[in-house]
């Protein structure tokens, strides 16, 4: 296969390993159950969910196997750990995903990558709908089964995509990510319907699924009609060359021709080397500046904040007495993944001059969450839907622009490592701010460690909602730093 096909054949690759490599966004749809299964206490199921963050603390390993080992034994050993248990799998797959995406679309990187992480945004939705196939009873235990054995059986699948192909930019690019955009866009708008209540009451666990395997590939069709496109164009050239193979003339061009290109791809080396020896950030440098603990305490209040409401999104809904749990988590899912791919859109349409700075960004994601979670105190179902969706949205986009934020902020020669060292305050903040609302949830419950009422997370949503505006204040400091070093720079 081509080199600028197979370019597009591992985006899609990496696109299925986000889409399955969420498998702590699931765990509301089923934390309820297994509470009930286990005898657990609230403090106990938040230790679990704590459990599930907590590979997140040791991420930085990931990153440093993916400087030194192949990227497909990188893979390999995520998804083993995912297999035996949950392992940490989630930085090794992730990161081997960022990695692959950086390298073969180097001079679109960002957009790449906002692309294929706002698939992760549709894993719960995914592991819901095959768990109502596959059974309607006892899905604590096929969720278990399925977050074990599904990212292992991708990654088999996935394993020969995962290399470094070194292509240029190719002319087609900007049509390729254009066609992924429309594709992605109907996908998001597939999964919304099909999650709202009215819809699913109407269609069977089976054909809701079937519909979701066919959008995920439907992104085929960008490296087929490349490649299909190349065959053709790569027919006529050589047709060409046959009809004027005889000409001398032809052939001293051609020579002349191939020595320039010479000299042109030893400069292009010495400028990719020279943004390299630039961009060479590592984390001792990086944890002595300003910018990374603005950075490091801005996530928690944000994306970290989001993720916590999530993992209690099953005991939220059970104590406002809605009844519809797996309705919510496929909604929050399916606007992630909006939110995810919002990024990537904002990314490619703003790749010049007017490029949106990352910091401001976040601070306009974290101000609408903010409100969110003042919205929660409202006791109707619609507030809880609505928020739900807000939340979702924005720790969707939120998480996707940290990635950009990390090479933005201190280059990506050393990203691998870098961005898990920020991202490990999510186990960190999963901890206490679940620890938080846990407290409050046993305070106000009764018998059996139930809490039925608006008063099992009232005080909780206060706290996180002020967090979260705090939060918001810290963003737009970054933002004022960063700027005006920014205008230093260019003065």
């Amino acid at each position: 296969m081509s080199s600028s096909a197979f370019q597009w054949l591992s985006l899609i690759g990496m696109i299925w390993l986000q889409a399955i490599n969420g498998t702590n966004t699931d765990f509301p749809a089923y934390s309820s159950q297994l509470k009930q299964l286990l005898s657990m206490s609230q403090m106990q199921l938040n230790n679990l969910a704590f459990a599930s963050d907590a590979g997140k603390l040791f991420g930085f390993f990931s990153g440093i196997a993916s400087a030194y080992l192949p990227l497909w034994l990188v893979l390999m050993i995520g998804s083993t750990l995912g297999l035996i248990g949950y392992g940490n799998s989630v930085c090794w797959i992730i990161i081997v995903c960022y990695v692959v995406t950086i390298r073969n679309f180097s001079s679109d990187s960002q957009v790449a990558i906002g692309l294929t992480t706002s698939y992760q945004g549709l894993s719960a939705k995914i592991y819901t709908n095959i768990a109502d196939v596959i059974s309607r009873h006892n899905q604590a235990r096929t969720f278990l089964f399925l977050n074990s054995i599904l990212p292992f059986i991708v990654c088999l699948i996935t394993v020969f995509l995962v290399t470094d192909i070194g292509v240029m930019r190719s002319k087609y690019i900007d049509v390729g990510f254009v066609v992924m955009f429309v594709i992605t866009i109907v996908t998001g708008i597939y999964d919304v319907i099909s999650s709202l209540q009215i819809v699913t009451s109407n269609i069977s666990p089976l054909n809701n699924l079937i519909g979701i395997l066919v959008t995920l590939f439907l992104p085929l069709l960008v490296s087929i009609s490349l490649k299909i496109k190349e065959l053709v164009e790569y027919w006529k050239t050589q047709t060409e060359r046959i009809r004027v193979y005889h000409s001398s003339a032809e052939e001293s061009t051609r020579e002349k021709r191939s020595d320039n290109n010479e000299v042109k791809e030893g400069e292009d080396n010495i400028e990719i080397q020279e943004l390299g020896m630039k961009d060479e950030i590592g984390v001792k440098l990086m944890a002595r500046r300003i910018d990374f603990w603005l950075y490091f305490f801005v996530y928690p209040f944000g994306a970290t904040l989001g993720l916590v409401f999530l993992n209690n999104l099953g005991q939220i809904a059970e104590s406002r007495g809605c009844s519809t749990t797996s309705s919510l988590v496929s909604l929050s899912s399916s606007f992630g993944f909006f939110g995810r791919l919002m990024s990537a859109i904002m990314d490619y349409f703003s790749r010049s001059k007017y490029a949106i700075s990352k910091s401001a960004s976040m601070a306009a994601l974290m101000a609408p969450t903010a409100m969110a979670f003042f919205l929660l105190l409202n006791k109707t179902h619609i507030a809880l839907y609505t928020s739900t969706a807000i939340i979702g949205v924005c720790t969707g986009a939120f998480t996707s622009i940290s990635v950009s934020t990390t090479t933005e902020l201190f280059g990506s020669q050393n990203f691998a490592v870098n961005h898990n060292v920020v991202v490990a305050n999510i186990p960190i903040g999963s901890f206490l701010f679940g620890y938080l609302a846990a407290l409050v949830y046993h305070k106000e419950g009764h018998e059996h460690g139930k809490c039925m009422g608006m008063d099992c997370y009232r005080k909780t949503f206060l706290v996180w909602g002020t967090l979260c505006l705090f939060g918001t204040f810290l963003a737009l400091i970054l933002h004022a730093k960063t700027r005006k070093v920014s205008l230093q720079e260019i003065w």
